[in-house]
This record gives structure tokens, C-alpha cells and sequence, in this order.
């Protein structure tokens, strides 16, 4: 049985780290607070985009173009989105499953990393790693998000990558955070839903200009403003997951500190009632 001095040292330390923990949740709710915000107001952008691509691809008919017929290239880029630090549950390895334990077959993949996280993850994993920006999270914003889709387009367009995907963590509340893959290009028709029973659906499509120069106006847009929604979104997911697993660790040390209590008082009341016998034990043995 542990002595008293080390059930206290025990309760001591665990006393410490629940300060640390509580301290780290308000945190993290402060932050959650104006990154939810933020990603909620960017959530009906992300989305309309999406569907809006979905809408000109689902009336346009047969397009030629690579962004929609792919090119010869077996290489699949995927933009994995992940945090810079850990403490947040299984926000980070859930994402990260998505791709080790999915379809995608890890000698055709290049590994694009949002997020220190998913880097060091995919790095042990031996995956083939592309440009670290992980810097890209602490900040999300448009311009960035810009950039690093220019430079798969550019790449996609030589044919040194046939398709592009994207991992985040989508945000549909406080406690709910959804591990996401989407494939951004060539944009995949045969997923595209449309309900016949709908009109509009039978208006064709006309592109001026031409629908090449169309597409290489708006393909850009889109991914660049698929990649920025889902940083957001990412975001907020991350510190609502820490959060969480804050509140979680904090209620574990509460527990923990009250069992020690218990332990503590029990072994003291042993220790003064062993002094109480050994004092009458020994005034027997003197009278």
C-alpha cells in the first residue's frame, strides 16, 4: 500500500496538471468561439461553391477538357489538413486514417500537409512527402490557400498529378467534427446527383466564352476556395476537439484527486490508529 507521503505527492501532481488543463480548455473555447463564427459564416461560400460546380458540370454534357476527363498521370495528390499541436483527442489521427486506412494506395499518393500533425504521421508511415505548409493553419487565409492550388493546377496541367483530393475535418457543431475526403479534380460527373423530376435540369449549359477558357477561369476559383473553407472549417474543428479533451481530462483529474482523498484519509486514519494501539500496548506492558 502506498505510504502517505507519496499518496500526497500523487494528488499534488495531478492537481497541477488539472490546472493545466482547465487553463488550456478556456483556451480553446475562446478560440472555438471566433473560429466557429468564422466558419459558419464562411460555410454557406464553401458550400454554394461546391454545388454551383456540381450544377455547371451536371447540365454541361460532354466537356473535353482535363479538369473533367483527367489526364494519364497515376499520380493522386491529396492535401491533408491536420493541426500543429497535439491535445485535441482523435482529431488529428481520425483525419490521418482517412488516408492510411483507406482506398487510396499509398505508392501512388503525394502527401500534401497542412499541419505539422498529418506531416510527422505520414513521414513514419513513409508516405511521399511534398513542400511542408503547415504554416498555412495557424492563419487560415485566401491567398495562401491560392497559392497552393496554383501549384498543383500547374502540376496537374503538365500531368505530373491525374487527381486531387482533399482530407480536413468538417465542422457541423461544437461536438461534432466529420473526418472528410473529397476528390477537387477531375471533377467526377458520376457523383454528381441531379433529380431529373427537376426543370432546370433540362436547360442546357452555354459557356461565353468558350467552355475551356470557362473552366480555366473558374476550376482555379473553385479549388482555391474549396481549400480555404475547409482550413476554416478545420480550425474550428481542432479547438473544439481540444476543447473537449480538455473538459474530458479535466472531469478524469477530479475523479482521480478524489479517490486519492479517500486513499489519503484511510492510510491516516490507519497510521493514528496503529499509534493509538502501540501507546496502549506499551502503558499496558509499564503498568
Amino acid at each position: 500500500m502506498a505510504s502517505m507521503r507519496d499518496i500526497k505527492r500523487r494528488k499534488g501532481s495531478i492537481q497541477s496538471t488539472q490546472q493545466i488543463t482547465k487553463a488550456m480548455k478556456l483556451v480553446s473555447t475562446v478560440k472555438l468561439q471566433r473560429t466557429k463564427q468564422r466558419a459558419l459564416n464562411s460555410k454557406a461560400y464553401f458550400s454554394y461553391m461546391y454545388s454551383t460546380i456540381q450544377s455547371i458540370m451536371s447540365k454541361a454534357g460532354t466537356i473535353n477538357h482535363s479538369y473533367v476527363t483527367g489526364n494519364e498521370s497515376d499520380t493522386k495528390a491529396v492535401i491533408v489538413i491536420s493541426g500543429n499541436r497535439g491535445l485535441a483527442g482523435g482529431y488529428n489521427s481520425n483525419v490521418i486514417k482517412l488516408i492510411t486506412k483507406g482506398e487510396l494506395k499509398k505508392e501512388d499518393l503525394i502527401m500534401y500537409t497542412i499541419g505539422k500533425k498529418g506531416r510527422e504521421a505520414f513521414s513514419r508511415h513513409g508516405y511521399v512527402l511534398a513542400d511542408d505548409y503547415s504554416h498555412m493553419i495557424e492563419a487560415p487565409d485566401y491567398v495562401d490557400a491560392m497559392r497552393l492550388s496554383a501549384v498543383l493546377l500547374n502540376q496537374y496541367r503538365k500531368g505530373e498529378i491525374g487527381e486531387i483530393y482533399l482530407a480536413y475535418t468538417a465542422f457541423k457543431n461544437t461536438v461534432s467534427h466529420v473526418p472528410t475526403l473529397m476528390k477537387l479534380l477531375p471533377v467526377d460527373q458520376d457523383a454528381i446527383i441531379v433529380d431529373e423530376t427537376d426543370s432546370k435540369y433540362d436547360v442546357p449549359m452555354n459557356f461565353e466564352p468558350a467552355e475551356e477558357e470557362a473552366l480555366e477561369l473558374i476550376i482555379p476559383k473553385y479549388v482555391a476556395s474549396i481549400i480555404y473553407g475547409a482550413m476554416i472549417e478545420a480550425v474550428a474543428s481542432e479547438n473544439g476537439a481540444r476543447m473537449q479533451a480538455m473538459d474530458s481530462a479535466t472531469s478524469n483529474a477530479e475523479e482521480m484527486i478524489d479517490k486519492l482523498t479517500l486513499q489519503y484519509n484511510r492510510a491516516r486514519q490507519g497510521s493514528i490508529t496503529q499509534e493509538l494501539t502501540e501507546i496502549i500496548a506499551g502503558a499496558q506492558a509499564i503498568s
